[in-house]
C-alpha cells in the first residue's frame, strides 16, 4: 500500500482516495488510478475502460468483517469486569496520589493511605466478583459440563418439556385429520 493511499493524498485527476485498499486489487480497480494514455490509443482505449469500469462498478465494501476469534462475554460477566477494572485503575490511581503526597511530606498523604487501603480491599473484591459471577452463569447457563451441574438438570427438564409439546400437537393433528372423531364437543 502506498503513501498515497494510506494518507487519502489526491492522485491524478483530483480524485482521493481513502480507507485501505483491498489486498487482491489492481490499480485498474481504483477509480483515477492510472492516467490514461494520450493521442489516437487514449481515444480507443478510453471507450474501453469506460465500458470496462461501469461494469466493474459494483458495491465492494471498505473493509470484510472477521468472526470473533472469542464468544462475547455475557452481559452480567461483562458489567462485573468494568466495574472491577474501573475498581483498579482509582486504586492504581490512589496509590500514586498516595506516594507522592508521602514524598513530598503533604498533609494528605495520611488520608490518601487509608483511602487507598480501603480501595485496594474493594478492588479484590471486584476481581473476586468477576470470578464469582462468571461460575454463577457458567452454572445456571450450561457451559461447565460436570455430572453435578444443575444446568444439565435443567437443560433435561427443557427437552422434556419439548418432547410432550411436541407429542401433544401430533395428537392434535391426528385428531383434526381425522375430522374431529373422538371430541365430546364442538368449538
Amino acid at each position: 500500500m502506498g503513501t498515497a493511499e494510506r494518507r487519502g493524498a489526491p492522485r491524478a485527476g483530483g480524485a482521493q482516495l481513502t480507507g485501505h485498499r483491498d489486498p487482491e486489487a489492481t490499480d485498474s480497480d481504483i477509480p483515477g488510478g492510472v492516467a490514461a494514455p494520450s493521442g489516437r490509443e487514449s481515444e480507443g482505449q478510453g471507450h474501453e475502460v469506460g465500458r470496462r469500469s461501469r461494469e466493474r462498478q459494483q458495491y465492494r465494501p471498505l473493509w470484510v468483517e472477521e468472526p470473533a476469534r472469542r464468544r462475547r462475554l455475557p452481559d452480567p460477566v461483562r458489567t462485573a469486569a468494568v466495574r472491577a477494572v474501573l475498581l483498579i485503575a482509582v486504586t492504581l490511581i490512589q496509590a500514586m496520589v498516595a506516594f507522592l503526597c508521602t514524598m513530598a511530606g503533604s498533609w494528605l498523604a495520611f488520608p490518601m493511605v487509608i483511602s487507598s487501603v480501603v480501595s485496594t480491599i474493594a478492588a479484590t473484591w471486584g476481581a473476586l466478583d468477576v470470578w464469582v459471577t462468571r461460575q454463577v452463569w457458567n452454572q445456571r447457563n450450561g457451559v461447565v459440563s460436570v455430572p453435578s451441574s444443575t444446568a444439565r438438570a435443567l437443560r433435561r427438564e427443557r427437552r422434556r418439556t419439548r418432547r410432550q409439546e411436541r407429542a401433544a400437537e401430533r395428537a392434535q393433528g391426528r385428531i383434526r385429520r381425522r375430522g374431529g372423531a373422538g371430541q365430546l364437543s364442538h368449538s
